[in-house]
């Protein structure tokens, strides 16, 4: 499928990966739906995209509400008629010891997001896809899915979740001419950890040589509807720890206990 002249609906578009996904997708000839709740995010996004002379369709929607989704839907067929891609980026993380995190705005808002957001976006679009026979879902995905470590227990869980359902419904779809993708992007310069609520010790995170702007990714995403593939894992050296994870499990754990759990937690670990 090539992007240009194509109805592409980008989720959680108002910043970070979904921004930039959506002005690849706006460079290269495509129509644009913006999706997520900063309106007036959106609304400067899309006037810098119809300035490029690509088209972009604001829709404000909080994808943790399923009458906002249907919502996004509706207007998007209202104006175009048609849905060709379906980008699901919208999600965030909220990283802590679990008995830390608030059973609310942390945990049940994760899952609501990042997990139902995905599948009932998805499950409104797919029919539209069906009946034209053509469509590519991409769910933005983290080596959070493939590869789960201390803190990111509701995070690395919601995108578990998404592995799970992504692959599930490409093996459901695939004969409508519908392909699936997931991507697992590394660290990725972004609000993302500004809004995490990081707090190490030993100052733990992604060396520098390893991350990935927003364009890196969204350059990715743009390439798999062109050319779909399962799943990408970005940069690829992350494929190391997926190996090692899957295959050497016992040395990942007492490796990750040893060297980051215990100094993270050696002062309650005292007081116990």
């Amino acid at each position: 499928m090539e992007p240009k002249g194509k109805v592409v609906i980008v989720t959680g578009a108002s910043s970070g990966i979904g921004e930039a996904t959506a002005r690849e997708f706006a460079k290269e000839g495509a129509k644009v739906v913006l999706a997520a709740r900063r309106v007036d995010k959106l609304q400067t996004l899309a006037e810098e995209i119809n300035k490029m002379g690509s088209e972009a369709f604001v829709v404000q929607a909080d994808l943790s509400k399923l009458e906002d989704i249907q919502k996004l839907v509706a207007e998007t067929l209202a104006k175009f008629n048609r849905i060709d891609v379906l980008v699901n980026n919208a999600g965030f993380g909220r990283l802590d010891w679990l008995e830390n995190l608030d059973p609310v705005k942390d945990i049940q808002a994760q899952i609501d997001v990042n997990v139902m957001g995905v599948i009932q976006t998805t499950r409104q679009v797919l029919p539209v896809m069906m009946k034209q026979r053509s469509g590519s879902i991409i769910n933005m995905c983290s080596m959070a899915g493939l590869v789960a470590t201390p803190t990111y227990t509701i995070y690395a869980a919601s995108k578990h979740a998404v592995h799970g359902f992504s692959e599930a419904l490409r093996r459901e779809v695939k004969p409508w001419g519908i392909d699936v993708s997931l991507v697992y992007p590394g660290g990725v310069v972004t609000e993302f950890a500004s809004h995490a609520g990081i707090k190490r010790k030993t100052k733990a995170t992604t060396p520098k040589f390893m991350l990935l702007t927003a364009e890196q990714v969204a350059q990715a995403v743009v390439k798999l509807v062109r050319k779909p593939k399962r799943m990408w894992i970005i940069p690829w050296l992350w494929s190391v720890s997926v190996f090692m994870n899957r295959f050497l499990p016992g040395l990942v754990d007492s490796t990750t206990i040893n060297r980051f759990t215990i100094p993270e937690r050696e002062d309650e670990l005292k007081k116990m």
